[in-house]
């Protein structure tokens, strides 16, 4: 597409994000919603909208190549990214649950659950390539000389003795069976071949009509099959042979946004010189002119608080403002009452405060007036409606006709230098008047001039906690990654991409739950999850500095989905495509194994539950600032110390085993993926009807034992069934419901689990209530 069509395209999401802007701030205050299912509602219209937003602007932001442009869309993508995890955390808060149905809502907005999906913003990784790649070619290097020089430590696995013996005796069944196939070939070649029969008329014959007969049913089915093969693509039951190749033109949009995104960094690079000659041209031929200004502007002011008051006054430190606080439009008195009032405010802001939460407690007590829902202060509502303001004001009635290119502009450039300018001119001239006030006020008041020093630091400051020590400060960071390589910490992450984590839409999870049935979450939404609370804080600091943060997340669910195979790596600082970041993405699970079994070939005692003391100090050393997460699984959930683990991760997603719509999307990409074909042979409704129960792992698993190198030979000739699947499946053990109920009620127990109990309970009293207060009513008019 051509740059007006991605202008025409953000200029649409601005119209949508005014629109959503002036409901969340209309002149007058939103009243409190009494009725959960009606905020609930609410709520999830403006997620779902403020997504669609998201989803455009992400794509204008990628091939966009004004280099100023791209600034405002991305200050605006950021704090659309916020809002989304800000409303995701008051759905969670409101309704108590991490997973949320919205498929009537899409009904209502006319939308597809594709439009549900959470993109991961392409500038996460393209805009730091340079250091990823720089970080993975260290890894390699380093991984490559430990190997050579065999210094990497190697962890030996213990092994039972059935395992042993295992071992030893398919080795010993592979000996004998080369040994009997080396036989029977030499005795087939020793053997003598006997002379065929000269054949007889009628035998030639009989064996003509049969080849007729085996040749017509062939060509013949042939045929049928492909007269069915049209008629199917007619109706749209099959898709055309066009369409499974590579389409010329997907390949060609492909190309043309390579060479667009080639494009941004070139004008980011004329950009980037413009601003540094602009800024120096600047300051050679204004700078002089506009410290005078300043001088004469302060002198004046000088001047009149002398004539006001008899006293030249005090000037502003840096820390307040300097001189800046006095170009507003504003004189001495306005001043110092502005001074006194803010004085006012913090004596009186403990009192308001108190006055509030008396308030709050004779209306419960009284029970006269009752509180509604309303939804918590946002952090980025303010920035978007700057960013909105920006748009109308500059961009959205700007002519750029003569701008085809779309370069930057110059005269944007200047406007905006001019403020750093002025601002860094401000900091010098602040020095010189306050040592000309100090002159001043020497010369015609007799008094000694003001010290203007800087604040110094306090004792406490001076003084380190505890702990806080950095022992690694005298280490570099190819230092470090090859000890944790030595340790077998540090391992190369597979290239893997979020959406590599297949799942489909819960389509009745609404119905459900107006039926009073809770349905369990389908793949598709734990993937959203961890792209919320995963990859969007991390990608950016913005969103990560004002967003709700989130230390630690913990995956629960049964053996083979929760299972490192299963799940896209994500090893700090190395990442992975789509999401490479700098984050601590870990499995807890093998990290505990291997240094449990480091610890004992070592001769140390072995005791996993050292983690519950170390792990949770380690959480504290990450602050707010540090864009960090840890990640950890558990398989077995049920026999943990819940209470340790709920303290450490600050969410808990569970994971349930794939529903009927993940497993038939996981057959068949699975399929594909190991070079096996789907055609009409293979039923792959059945085979995801007769799997039911069984994971991600089990289906890996099973693939992996039937598609080998020689079936994917044989494959032209024999199509795979899905007969052929059915007993690699039945060699595991699926789980069952049992399993399923276990998990929701250890899920009951963590602290979310439990206020939503309580909150049930406590719904179901109120009913109750209700109930009791008609029913005497109802008796009294009889």
């Amino acid at each position: 597409m051509s740059q007006r069509t991605y202008n025409e395209l953000w200029a649409e999401a601005q119209v949508e994000l005014s629109r959503l802007l002036v409901e969340e701030l209309p002149e007058e205050p939103i009243l409190p919603e009494t009725d959960p299912v009606a905020f609930f509602q609410r709520v999830a219209i403006l997620y779902v909208r403020y997504l669609q937003v998201f989803r455009q602007l992400e794509k204008v932001y990628d091939q966009v190549v004004h280099p100023q442009k791209r600034r405002l869309i991305l200050h605006t993508l950021e704090g659309v990214m916020g809002r989304i995890l800000e409303l995701k955390n008051e759905m969670v808060d409101k309704e108590l649950c991490e997973y949320h149905y919205m498929d009537d809502v899409l009904h209502d907005l006319k939308l597809t659950p594709a439009d549900l999906e959470i993109a991961i913003p392409h500038y996460f990784l393209s805009e730091r390539s340079k250091d990823n790649q720089e970080r993975t070619t260290m890894l390699r290097n380093i991984l490559q000389t430990m190997e050579s020089t065999g210094v990497q430590k190697r962890v030996t696995k213990s092994m039972s003795q059935d395992e042993a013996i295992r071992i030893i005796q398919v080795a010993e069944r592979a000996r004998q069976g080369r040994l009997r196939a080396a036989l029977n070939e030499a005795s087939r070649r020793l053997s003598k071949i006997p002379m065929a029969e000269e054949p007889k008329p009628k035998d030639m014959d009989r064996a003509a009509v049969r080849a007729q007969k085996f040749w017509r049913g062939y060509v013949e089915r042939k045929k049928a099959k492909a007269v069915r093969i049209e008629d199917m693509t007619f109706l749209g039951m099959t898709p055309h042979p066009k369409y499974q190749a590579p389409c010329e033109a997907i390949i060609t949009a492909d190309a043309n946004e390579t060479a667009i995104r080639n494009k941004q960094r070139e004008h980011e690079d004329d950009y980037q010189k413009a601003v540094t000659e602009i800024a120096n041209h600047l300051l050679e031929v204004e700078g002089q002119d506009i410290a005078n200004n300043m001088k004469e502007q302060i002198r004046q002011w000088f001047l009149e608080c002398r004539n006001l008051t008899g006293v030249f006054p005090d000037f502003p430190d840096e820390d307040e403002g300097g001189s800046a606080i006095l170009f507003a439009e504003k004189d001495y008195e306005e001043l110092l009452k502005e001074m006194a009032a803010l004085e006012d405010d913090g004596k009186n802001k403990k009192g308001k405060e108190e006055e509030k939460k008396d308030a709050k407690k004779s209306k419960g007590k009284d029970g006269e007036e009752e509180e509604g829902l309303v939804m918590l202060p946002s952090a980025f509502l303010a920035d978007l409606e700057t960013c909105n303001k920006t748009f109308v004001d500059f961009w959205e009635t700007r002519t750029e006709s003569r701008n085809f290119n779309q370069r930057h502009e110059v005269e944007l450039i200047k406007e905006e230098k001019r403020v750093d300018i002025e601002s860094e001119i401000r900091v010098k001239v602040d020095e010189q008047m306050r040592e000309e006030l100090a002159d001043w006020r020497l010369a015609v008041e007799k008094t000694p001039a003001k010290v203007y020093a800087k604040k110094k630091a306090g004792k406490g400051d001076k003084k380190k906690k505890k702990g806080e020590k950095d022992l690694t400060a005298d280490r570099t960071l190819e230092s470090l990654c090859q000890e944790m390589v030595e340790e077998g910490l540090l391992k190369q992450a597979h290239s893997v991409k979020m959406q590599d984590y297949l799942g489909d839409f819960n389509y009745l999870g609404t119905t459900l739950k107006q039926n009073g049935i809770e349905p369990m979450p389908s793949l598709a939404d734990v993937r959203q999850l961890i792209s919320l609370y995963g990859i969007l804080p991390l990608g950016s600091h913005v969103v990560h500095e004002k967003a709700p943060l989130t230390k630690a997340i913990l995956l629960v669910g049964p053996a083979g989905v929760v299972s490192r195979q299963e799940w896209p790596r994500y090893d700090a600082p190395f990442g992975v495509e789509g999401c490479e970041i700098d984050a601590a993405f870990s499995d807890m699970d093998r990290w505990r194994r291997e240094n449990v079994l480091q610890e004992s070939s070592q001769g140390r005692k072995s005791e996993p539950k050292r983690l519950k003391k170390d792990l949770p100090k380690s959480l504290k050393l990450i602050k707010e600032e540090d864009r960090v997460l840890v990640i950890g699984t558990c398989r077995d959930p049920i026999n943990t110390d819940i209470k340790s683990m709920c303290k450490m991760y600050t969410k808990v997603i569970l994971i349930p085993r794939p529903d009927y719509g993940s497993r038939y999307v996981l057959w068949k990409h699975l399929i594909e993926k190991h070079g096996g074909k789907i055609t009409s042979a293979l039923d792959i409704s059945s085979l995801t009807k007769i799997s039911d129960g069984y994971t991600p792992g089990h289906m890996i698993q099973a693939i992996q034992q039937v598609i080998t190198k020689r079936r994917i030979l044989l494959q032209e000739k024999r199509p795979l069934t899905a007969i052929e699947f059915v007993a690699p499946l039945a060699k595991f053990s699926p789980v069952f419901q049992e399993e399923e109920e276990a998990l929701k009620k250890w899920y009951a127990k963590t602290p979310l689990g439990k206020k939503r109990i309580k909150a049930a309970a406590e719904r179901e009293e109120k009913l109750q209530a209700q109930a009791k207060a008609k029913g005497p009513a109802k008796k009294g008019k009889k």
